[in-house]
């Protein structure tokens, strides 16, 4: 890649703003709510800036990077990807470290990895790769459909043992990019009526089963608790006023009733002190403590702006697959960040899901630049090449990537 691909990418220009504003906002926002952190672990707020500071430059060198690969050798892989994305999920399980309650990292010394960012990726590509391979031949329920469905369903029910909802944002993703890869939709709603069943079974049995019998079922009791909390069950065993899910969602509620129409101000904010995860889960909260309910807003409309620009891609080559990548990772990354401004004002239960772009991380702020540099490299090779209504992925034994 020379210089001058660096200094001017190609591609959707307007998305390349917006993803500038929200790292750059995320910048300040973190450096803003890591005093706590600081104050625990006796290091500067400087320490934890300049920190998020390399991970967005190198996100951002990998996504221009990625950029520029064809989006179409990616797909070529992507068998490849999922199944290594098995030993990284079966890895993290078996010998996983435990981190505030989950086992969702695996650590390699000197930093650990989420290997739950490498496979919503992976399964993604898996899927939409399926559909193009497959296209004419989508009415096999047997043979196509229920394959795919299979490792669509593994792969959550893997990532789910320890972080449900990221494992429910992936499925609703996985699940979109069937339907706009014109899977029947009677056959998705065959598929979704069994999986939503099977979702109102669960949540019931969370509900009404004594917390006793789930306590020591690893994060099924944390899950229980979350639910009965934003129902307000005051009949749960765990006093729901003072256990941490509630202390987190009535501060976080604190900080935004604070922060009002204008904010404190930056670098004002009071309950970044008391937000165990100001700076990650509970980012947004802050941001309108200091910003006020109008940046909050802005902010909202530059996810929904986003997306609005990556459906534009599907407008320009309706037919192209690339296409169905850049909105099947451009939904999953708006849909975490809705999800993730919901719970900040109480209107979901706590999640545990970061705000893309914005909050504080390490491998999960850099796999999230490399999705948006995915989505980057199908607006630039859409734009640029103009690609066929027939366009197809080649299955041809003569490159120089692993096929399905």
């Amino acid at each position: 890649m020379t210089i001058a691909q660096f200094l001017k990418p190609k591609g959707d220009k307007v998305m390349w703003f917006i993803i500038l504003i929200l790292s750059l906002w995320g910048l300040l926002a973190v450096y803003s709510s890591v005093s706590w952190l600081a104050y625990k672990n006796k290091n500067s707020t400087f320490f934890y800036l300049f920190q998020h500071a390399f991970f967005i430059f190198l996100g951002f060198v990998i996504m221009l990077y990625i950029h520029t690969i064809h989006y179409k050798n990616f797909m070529g892989i992507a068998r490849f990807l999922l199944y290594a994305s098995y030993i990284l999920l079966v890895a993290t399980i078996l010998f996983g470290v435990t981190i505030n309650g989950a086992k969702r990292w695996i650590s390699f010394g000197v930093f650990t990895f989420q290997s739950s960012d490498f496979s919503k990726v992976a399964i993604l590509l898996y899927t939409i790769r399926t559909l193009a391979k497959y296209k004419d031949n989508l009415d096999d329920v047997k043979k196509v459909i229920l394959p795919l469905l299979g490792h669509i369903t593994l792969t959550c029910l893997l990532i789910a043992k320890d972080n449900l909802s990221t494992a429910a944002v992936l499925f609703a993703t996985c699940f979109l990019a069937m339907f706009l890869g014109r899977v029947k939709v009677i056959n998705l709603l065959k598929i979704g009526a069994v999986y939503v069943a099977i979702c109102l079974l669960f949540i019931s049995f969370l509900v009404f089963v004594p917390p006793s019998l789930v306590k020591n079922l690893g994060r099924v009791g944390t899950w229980q608790t979350r639910i009965k909390t934003f129902a307000g069950n005051k009949n749960n065993e765990t006093n729901v006023s003072k256990n941490e899910d509630n202390f987190q969602a009535n501060h976080a509620k604190i900080a935004i009733a604070t922060g009002g129409l204008l904010g404190k101000g930056p670098g004002q904010s009071v309950e970044r002190n008391f937000l165990p995860e100001a700076y990650a889960d509970f980012i947004y909260a802050i941001i309108i403590e200091e910003y006020g309910l109008i940046f909050g807003v802005i902010m909202l409309i530059f996810y929904l702006w986003f997306m609005y620009r990556t459906i534009n891609i599907i407008r320009q080559a309706p037919k192209a697959f690339g296409a169905l990548i850049a909105v099947g990772l451009s939904f999953q990354l708006v849909l975490q960040a809705l999800i993730n401004m919901a719970v900040a004002v109480g209107l979901f239960p706590v999640t545990g899901l970061t705000l893309p772009m914005v909050s504080k991380g390490g491998t999960s702020l850099v796999f999230t630049f490399i999705t948006l540099g995915l989505i980057m490299s199908v607006s630039r090779h859409i734009e640029s090449e103009k690609l066929d209504e027939n366009d197809e992925i080649s299955d041809s034994t003569n490159n120089n990537f692993i096929t399905v």
